[in-house]
Formats: C-alpha cells, structure tokens, sequence
C-alpha cells in the first residue's frame, strides 16, 4: 500500500525547476580565472642575488631611498626564471625591515642573456645572468695554466648575447703571457695585465662606470681577489690552487651584484662562482663565427654553405691559414674554430 493512493490527480504536489536546491562549493571560494591584478602599484628593483628560493632586489636604485628588501616570486612566475641582473616588478612591503617579505609579479624586458649549457650537446640553457653589458673574462698566466679554448668559448657565449667581451690576464709575475695573448691578435678585445703587487684597479674601474659588468673565470685565476679590491666591502672568499692537480677551488658559491664607486662614477660588477667547462648548446651553431671576428672577416670569401671545416673545398679561411695571411696563431685559431664547429656538427 503506498501514501499516493486515495490522492486524486488535482491533488499531486507541483513541482518545477526552482524547487532544486543546488549544493555550495564545498571549498567555499569562487571559481578560479585566468585574469590577473594589474599591479599598477609595483616599483621596478633590480635583482641583486639569489639565496634558495629568496631575491635580494634594490628599490629606488640610484635615489634617496635606496635600500635593499627580500622578496619571493608570484606563483604564476613559477616556471620564470630570475636571476642576477633582472629587473623585477615588486609589490607588498619593499620597506626592508627585518622579517619583511615582497614579492615579484613580473620581469621587465631584458637587454641581454648571457646563457651557457652543460655541455654542447646539451640544449638546455642555463641562464648566468641578465641585463649585462659587458664580460670581463679573468685568466692567470699561470698557475692555473691560460686555456685558450675556454676563453675562445667566453667570447662566442658574450657574442651571442650582444656583451662587450674584456680580459684581465693575472699572475703576469709568474709568467709571461705574450704568446698566450697572440691566439687573439685581431680580435676587438680590450687586455689589461696584473701581477703582485700591480694590480689594475684604476684601469678596470674606469671601464666600468656606467656598465653592468659580468665576471667569469676558471676557479683559481684571482677572480674574487679582483673584485675584492675593486668592491672593498665585497667580502668575497678567495682559495688556491691545488698542487697536484693544477685546479683551482670554487670559492664563490652564488653569482652576486655588487656596486662599485669609483672616482668618475659608479658601476655593477657582478661576480660569478668559477667554472672549468663553458657549454655552448644554446649557441647557434650560425653565430659561432662571431666569437672569431679575425676568421668572420676572412669567411665572407667563402662560398654558400661553407662549412669551414678540414674538408670544406675552397675555404677562404683555411686558404688564408696555409698561406699564412692570418699570422703565426692563424692555425691554431682555426683549430679552436673547426672543433667548435665539429662539435656541432655531430650534435646535429
């Protein structure tokens, strides 16, 4: 027997849609969008360094407030890269009082990415810093021996990225390194020499006024000894080479900006851990050629698609060699050239 029966048909209850009762989000928030805040109150800062997850940025650089804050990354950067160099939109507390936290919600257009890989077959990049306008590559004359090939690797990765490429050569006293400098006869490369007890200060410090400078070098050349004394207050630890194995001990763990305060003006000196390998598998392969601007010169009498390799039939560049048009380091130019090159070559 069921309640319906003895009810007429005028007598069964109406129902419609508005008799539905729809649940609340049980999560009690609305539902998510793809729209952002604008953030019109964000202030430009530069990035001065990075500690595990932690952005030391400087607000109203140059102005008469500046001071530096901590800051954390939005969550849609997550996938963003920042580094050293950028210059960031921040919002949130930039005062910089202790136990205070901002956090940055954009990037501004670069100007430069000075990038490097693993190794050269290895396509993934890693950035070393942003915004640079110069490199000062720092080799000793000995102890570590000068490596030719690394710093030829410096030049195509500053090249590449549009940065004005320097060298400093240290420990002159131990060595002369006259026939180290003449693999880059030719090159538009500014060379300053420093020795114990001589060190360039006054001259590396002028070229870098007005420039944000990057510095790379293999551990043990006296990179952290020069920017001590370029940036007193730096701070950065210095180490040794070992004896036995001829190789020097990272010292700079982390790549830092630094201001320097000269005379004439001020400057960015941004100091980078050493390295003994320098990957190019970002590079394309087309624009190698730019880190040998000697050779670059001469390739422009090659024909169509040459490969400037051993093989490649009417090379101008390996006619120019055998001739000898491109000095007594024209050959071996040409060989830290071909085996970039062939490096890339087997990579593809």
């Amino acid at each position: 027997m069921s309640w319906l029966d003895g009810l007429d048909e005028d007598d069964e209850p109406d129902y419609d849609e508005t008799d539905v009762r729809v649940r609340p989000n049980p999560k009690a928030n609305r539902p998510r969008t793809k729209r952002r805040p604008a953030h019109a109150d964000a202030v430009v800062c530069r990035v001065l360094g990075v500690d595990r997850g932690r952005y030391t940025v400087l607000v109203d650089e140059d102005g008469p407030r500046e001071h530096t804050a901590s800051a954390t990354r939005a969550r849609e950067l997550r996938r963003t890269p920042i580094v050293t160099g950028d210059r960031a939109r921040v919002v949130g507390d930039t005062s910089g009082t202790e136990g205070t936290l901002a956090r940055i919600v954009g990037i501004e257009e670069r100007t430069s990415l000075l990038r490097r890989s693993a190794d050269d077959t290895d396509q993934v990049e890693r950035i070393v810093v942003a915004n640079a306008d110069q490199m000062l590559i720092v080799v000793a004359a000995a102890d570590p021996e000068p490596r030719e090939r690394l710093v030829d690797r410096y030049l195509v990765a500053a090249l590449d990225a549009g940065i004005r490429p320097l060298m400093v050569v240290t420990k002159t006293d131990l060595a002369d390194p006259g026939r180290f400098l003449e693999h880059f006869d030719g090159l538009d490369l500014r060379v300053f020499t420093s020795a114990r007890g001589r060190m360039p200060v006054a001259e590396v410090g002028a070229a870098l006024i007005g420039r944000s400078t990057v510095f790379v070098g293999h551990s043990g050349v006296g990179k952290s000894t020069l920017v001590n004394a370029l940036v007193p207050t730096a701070g950065r630890a210095t180490g040794h080479v070992n004896e036995v194995t001829g190789r020097g001990r990272h010292t700079s763990s982390s790549t830092v900006s630094l201001r320097y305060r000269g005379d004439l003006g001020t400057g960015w000196v941004i100091d980078t851990p050493g390295v003994r390998s320098f990957g190019l598998g970002h590079v394309d392969p087309a624009n190698l050629l730019r880190g040998f601007s000697d050779l670059d010169d001469v390739a422009r009498e090659c024909p169509r698609g040459c490969t400037h390799l051993p093989d490649a039939p009417d090379c101008a560049i390996v006619d120019a060699v055998r001739e000898g048009r491109l000095g007594t380091r024209g050959a071996a130019r040409l060989d830290s050239l071909q085996r970039l090159l062939a490096t890339f070559a087997d990579r593809t």
